[in-house]
C-alpha cells in the first residue's frame, strides 16, 4: 500500500477541507432542505435555513423535534410500512407525504433519505434527507386526474392527436362512437375517421387555423369503423410547450345525430303544414274555382250546340263553316286546362326549387286567377305592378303560396254584400333596399283589430270565424326562409296592409 508524504497528506485535507465547506455554503443556500435525523425516533439533529420557507420554523425552533410528529396521522403509517408511496432505488428512499408547518397547515414534501453508518461496526448512525416543496406537483396530478376523470365520463368524443395526424387517445365517448372499443387505435390516422370532405377541411382549413390562432371550430361528420356517418360540431385545439411549440392537438366533438334528426322531423313538418296550408287557401277559392270552370265548359257547349243546330242535317261541311267555333272551343278547353293545371301545381307536394322568378309576370297571373273570386265579393283588383321588375330569388310554389294567401285575406276583408260600389284590392311593388324588393297587398276593409296585431301570425290564430289560423303564419314562415321580412300595419283612413321583402336575383354592385 503506498504512503502519502507529509505533503500529500496536508493537500488532501485541505482538498477535504474545501469540498465539506462548499457543500455547507450550497446546503445553506439551497432552497431545497437538507436535515439530518437520529435513526430510531427521527429527530432533527440538523437542518438548512431552507426549513424556514418550506415549514415556517427557524433552525433552532426544528432542531431536536421529530418527524414523527410533523407527519399527517395518514401518512406517518405508510411511511413506517414501506407503503407503495415510499420508493427504494440503489440504497435512496423517496417519500411524498404531508408535513405539519408551524402555522397548523399541512404541505406536501417530496424527500430523498440515505442512512450513514458507522463505516466499523455497520450500525445506523444517522439519516440525511433532501426535501422539497411537491404542493404545486401534487395539485397539477390531483386536477390532471379530476379533468381525466372529467374526460372519460363526458358525452362528447374527445381525440388527442399527434403533428403527423395520427391518434395517440380517445375517450370513452369516442372509442364508443367510433367503434374502437376492441381495437388498438394508437398510431391510427386520424383521415380513416373522417369523411372526405371533412377531411379536406381538416388540412385545409382546420389544422392552419388552429396553428395560427390555437383553435378552430366548425361542422364536419366523422366515420365509425363501420361506415356510419356521424354528424359532429368539432372544436380543434392546438397545445403548446412552455417554449411556444405545438405539441399535440385534441378535438372535441359533440354528436349532432339528435339535432339533424330533429331538424329533419322539423323540415318535414314544416313542408307539411305548407302542403295543408296551400290545401286550405285552393279550398277557400273552391267556389271561385268551380265557377270559374264552369264559363268555359259552358261557352265550349254553347259553341258546340250553336254548331250542332246550324248545320243538322246538312250532307257537307267546309272548315270555313265551322273553324271559328272549333277554334272557339278549343281556345276555351285550353283556358280550363290551365286553371286545373294551375291548382294541381299550387296543391302537389314538392320540394322546394329556388331559382331567379319575374315577379311581375307571377302577380299578375295570381291577380288573374283571383278575379272572378273579387267579383263574387264585390272587390276590384288593382294590380300597379305593370313595368318590368328585377328576377327575385325564390321557390314559385312557395312565393304563389304567399301572395294568393295575402290576395285571398285582403278581397275577404273588402267584401261588399250589398249593392254599394266595389272595394279595391291593390297589389304594388317597389325597392325596398339595394338587395331586395317590397310587395305590398292593401286592403279596404276594417283594419286588424289592437288585440290581433300582436298574435296574427301566430299558428292556429285567426281572426275569421271560420279560419284555421294558419295562412299568415305559413306565409311568414315561408318569407323568412327567403331571406325577407312580413310585416302587417292599419291605414289611418282604414283597411290594413301587408307588406313583404324578397331578395333580388343578381343585385346591382
Amino acid at each position: 500500500m503506498k504512503t502519502r508524504t507529509p505533503e500529500e497528506g496536508y493537500s488532501a485535507l485541505t482538498d477535504d477541507a474545501e469540498r465539506n465547506r462548499l457543500l455547507a455554503e450550497m446546503a445553506e443556500q439551497s432552497t431545497d432542505m437538507i436535515s439530518r435525523h437520529t435513526p430510531d425516533d427521527w429527530r432533527f439533529i440538523y437542518a438548512s435555513p431552507a426549513v424556514t420557507h418550506l415549514l415556517g420554523y427557524s433552525v433552532q425552533e426544528i432542531v431536536g423535534m421529530s418527524a414523527y410528529d410533523l407527519y399527517h396521522p395518514d401518512d406517518v403509517e405508510d411511511f413506517k410500512r414501506r407503503a407503495p408511496s415510499v420508493n427504494y432505488d440503489r440504497g435512496l428512499y423517496t417519500h411524498t407525504y404531508r408535513f405539519r408547518c408551524k402555522d397548523g397547515h399541512y404541505t406536501w414534501l417530496e424527500s430523498t433519505s440515505r442512512t450513514i453508518r458507522d463505516p466499523e461496526s455497520g450500525a445506523i448512525r444517522e439519516i440525511l434527507v433532501v426535501s422539497r416543496d411537491a404542493s404545486h406537483r401534487i395539485k397539477a396530478d390531483k386536477a390532471n386526474r379530476r379533468l381525466a376523470r372529467v374526460l372519460e365520463s363526458t358525452q362528447d368524443l374527445v381525440l388527442f392527436v399527434h403533428l403527423d395526424h395520427t391518434l395517440s387517445h380517445l375517450n370513452e365517448a369516442a372509442r364508443r362512437a367510433l367503434g374502437l372499443e376492441q381495437q388498438d387505435y394508437t398510431a391510427f390516422p386520424l383521415h380513416r375517421l373522417v369523411s372526405e370532405r371533412g377531411n379536406e377541411l381538416l388540412v385545409q382549413e382546420a389544422f392552419p387555423a388552429a396553428l395560427a390562432r390555437g383553435q378552430w371550430r366548425g361542422e364536419l361528420a366523422l366515420t365509425s369503423r363501420d361506415g356510419r356517418p356521424l354528424p359532429v360540431m368539432l372544436e380543434l385545439l392546438a397545445h403548446r410547450s412552455l417554449h411556444g411549440d405545438v405539441e399535440y392537438f385534441s378535438l372535441v366533438a359533440h354528436d349532432l345525430s339528435e339535432k339533424k334528426a330533429a331538424e329533419q322531423q322539423l323540415k318535414a313538418y314544416r313542408e307539411e303544414l305548407d302542403h295543408a296550408g296551400r290545401l286550405v287557401t285552393m279550398g277557400e277559392l273552391a267556389s271561385s274555382l268551380a265557377h270559374e270552370l264552369n264559363q268555359p265548359l259552358a261557352a265550349m257547349v254553347n259553341f258546340l250546340r250553336g254548331v250542332e243546330r246550324r248545320f243538322a242535317g246538312h250532307d257537307a261541311l267546309s272548315w270555313a263553316d265551322i273553324e271559328l267555333p272549333i277554334t272557339r272551343s278549343i281556345n276555351t278547353a285550353l283556358r280550363a286546362g290551365e286553371i286545373i293545371h294551375r291548382m294541381m301545381d299550387f296543391t302537389r307536394k314538392q320540394e322546394p326549387v329556388i331559382e331567379a322568378l319575374d315577379l311581375t309576370a307571377l302577380i299578375g297571373d295570381l291577380c288573374d286567377f283571383c278575379e272572378s273570386t273579387a267579383e263574387r265579393h264585390n272587390v276590384r283588383i288593382v294590380n300597379r305592378v305593370d313595368q318590368p321588375m328585377p328576377a327575385v330569388r325564390g321557390d314559385k310554389i312557395q312565393l304563389e303560396q304567399v301572395i294568393l294567401n295575402l290576395l285571398v285575406n285582403a278581397i275577404e276583408a273588402s267584401r261588399r254584400d250589398d249593392d254599394t260600389s266595389a272595394a279595391m284590392v291593390e297589389i304594388t311593388a317597389e325597392r325596398f333596399d339595394h338587395g331586395h324588393l317590397m310587395v305590398r297587398v292593401t286592403d279596404q276593409g276594417s283594419g286588424i283589430p289592437p288585440e290581433a296585431m300582436t298574435r296574427i301570425f301566430e299558428r292556429f290564430y285567426s281572426t275569421k270565424s271560420s279560419g284555421l289560423g294558419m295562412g299568415l303564419a305559413i306565409s311568414r314562415s315561408l318569407v323568412e326562409n327567403l331571406g325577407g321580412e312580413l310585416w302587417a300595419d292599419n291605414l289611418p283612413g282604414g283597411g290594413a296592409r301587408f307588406s313583404f321583402t324578397l331578395t333580388i336575383d343578381s343585385p346591382p354592385t
